[in-house]
């Protein structure tokens, strides 16, 4: 990053830093932060799409028609890769495995389990089994705990909270020697956590004391933005209750995007996370209020990840207001909690106006990385956001308004013309990955360019092309291969070949030899059967005379005698 050399300019107090750059958006944070978190009815029907955490898709382990209780695990975390355990927010009956709408800035639609509710809210037998005392419990049990209660990050990214807290990730390499816990909530409109913390103060602290039992911080840091006074106030009050030295709430100036991951690292620590490398890098790990909320559920009262906090908000609505919403509740059902919806309802966006994205589809469900329903007037969002303005684009003054907005600071202008001319070479040149997408440039650009949507579409063309590329080196590789083994076969052939006429060669050479032998064999018996037979003939003639002469010579006595 080209803010690494910067020098950190210290605050009067001591304590904190400044990052470069922000802006200071209208918050209209009061709008929806008066009232206390409501409570909702059991909608009809809950869509619960199984891919609503960072890394692969759960794996339904239900099917069509199986009756189902509050909490039963109805999509398994797959066992290989990034994934989060899905249960049923309620009771009901599975009445689709389907695809629907989701939402994401795609606007695609995802494998989704359609949950027709039956009003009883059941638990049956599947509350987790509670865990009465953490402290004397081993870390990978409760490590365990939150693996199988689905909990991932509730800040926005939806990182699986298990896998972030894993001793493999946290090996000694990365030994966390501090937690931030991230109360700042900087984007405007949102107030969730604002009131979370207000309401929920002591049961943050306790998800608090259950990560330091997990990785055993020096120090813990919670930051939250002073224009949460309430927050900070209710805040302090439970840390001063824990008796615990090494946690502290830090109030920090109000400034947009203090609440994103590395700006609030460095606002508490001076430290900036390197490029291309995570907080943990540098001993530090960040976790949202809402995910420690979440945590505390899990381990202390056995409840998995079914429903968060969600703002619903904008002069869209006719009473903005905060509510614990089940996951898969649709954005129409949040629009009749808050009053239903008023006639400057021109947009509907989930998040906030800065790094939210416009959703077509009311009836989208609610998922874990929901923290608003923003229904707001066009008008509204001229003064906040170009990117979801209907005010003509004008060619860009080179003014360098973006260039000091940026909280990563970039240079969004030489982006911009680099991916207009789709250079997209020169964009990771220029650091295109560190951008955290905030808004920052789009906000303070007075030619109304949507820079963000400029630097989302060249991060899809380069994953596309990316993509592409390994696709095309598998596609060669494999080609590759197919030649090698065809030539591998031909010459095994070949060899193979070559090796059976060396051997009927050899062998004929060797059947030849032996048949000359035979031949000689017989010659020589043959030689000898003459030989013998002439001399048993010589010795029968022999044989003969003798017996002639002896003949003669008995006649020859006879005659003698007369």
């Amino acid at each position: 990053m080209n803010n690494l050399n910067r020098t950190n300019k210290i605050k009067p107090n001591k304590k904190l830093w400044e990052f470069h750059g922000g802006v200071h958006p209208p918050f209209h944070k009061s709008d929806s932060n008066q009232l206390p978190i409501g409570e909702v009815t059991i909608p009809d029907t809950l869509i619960l799409p199984l891919q609503q955490h960072s890394g692969r898709a759960a794996q339904p382990i239900v099917k069509v028609g199986d009756n189902i209780f509050k909490g039963q695990l109805i999509a398994q975390m797959t066992k290989n890769g990034l994934s989060a355990n899905l249960h049923a927010p309620t009771s009901g009956t599975i009445d689709a495995i389907e695809k629907r709408p989701i939402p994401h800035s795609s606007g695609l639609s995802a494998l989704c389990i359609i949950l027709n509710t039956d009003g009883k809210d059941d638990w049956g037998e599947h509350k987790l089994e509670l865990i009465k005392d953490f402290t004397k419990v081993q870390a990978s049990a409760l490590l365990e705990r939150i693996q199988l209660a689905g909990i991932v990050g509730l800040g926005g990214a939806a990182f699986p909270s298990a896998v972030k807290l894993a001793k493999k990730e946290l090996s000694s390499q990365h030994h966390i020697d501090t937690l931030i816990i991230n109360g700042a909530e900087c984007e405007p409109y949102i107030t969730c956590d604002d009131r979370l913390m207000r309401e929920k103060n002591a049961e943050i602290m306790v998800g608090i004391q259950i990560i330091q039992q997990l990785i055993k911080p020096k120090k813990c840091l919670i930051g939250i933005e002073d224009n949460k006074a309430e927050a900070i106030k209710a805040m302090q009050h439970a840390c001063q209750k824990t008796k615990d030295s090494s946690i502290e709430v830090i109030s920090i100036p109000t400034i947009y995007p203090s609440g994103g991951e590395k700006q609030l690292i460095e606002i508490l620590t001076g430290k900036e996370v390197p490029a291309n490398g995570l907080p943990r890098d540098i001993g530090i790990l960040g976790l949202n209020v809402g995910t420690l909320f979440s945590i505390y559920n899990a381990v202390v009262n056995g409840i998995p990840l079914i429903s968060r906090i969600v703002t619903i908000t904008g002069n869209g609505v006719q009473a903005p207001q905060n509510f614990e919403v089940l996951i898969g509740t649709s954005f129409h059902h949040l629009a009749a909690l808050a009053g239903g919806l008023t006639k400057m309802a021109d947009h509907l966006i989930m998040g906030g106006p800065m790094m939210g994205y416009a959703l077509e589809d009311d009836q989208t469900p609610v998922v874990k990385a929901t923290n608003c329903a923003l229904f707001i007037s066009t008008t509204s969002l001229n003064e906040t956001n170009s990117a979801f303005s209907n005010q003509a684009t004008l060619p860009c003054i080179r003014c360098g308004k973006c260039m000091h907005a940026c909280p990563v600071n970039l240079l969004p202008q030489q982006l911009y013309w680099h991916i207009r001319a789709k250079d997209f070479e020169k964009t990771i040149d220029h650091n295109l990955y560190d951008c955290i997408e905030c808004g920052c440039c789009s906000y303070v650009c007075p030619s109304h360019i949507p820079l963000v949507d400029y630097y989302r579409f060249a991060k899809a063309e380069i994953k596309d092309q990316q993509e592409a590329k390994e696709k095309a080196d598998v596609a060669r590789e494999r080609h590759e291969f197919l030649i090698f083994r065809k030539e591998r076969d031909k010459r095994e052939r070949d060899e193979k070949r070559a090796a059976h006429k060396a051997a009927l060669q050899k062998k004929k050479a060797a059947t030849k030899v032996k048949n000359a032998e035979n031949a000689d064999s017989t010659n020589k018996s043959t030689v000898t059967d003459v030989k013998a037979e002439a001399i048993k003939a010589a010795l029968e003639r022999s044989k003969a005379k003798k017996e002639a002469r002896q003949l003669a010579m008995e006649k020859d006595k006879k005659e003698d005698k007369k």
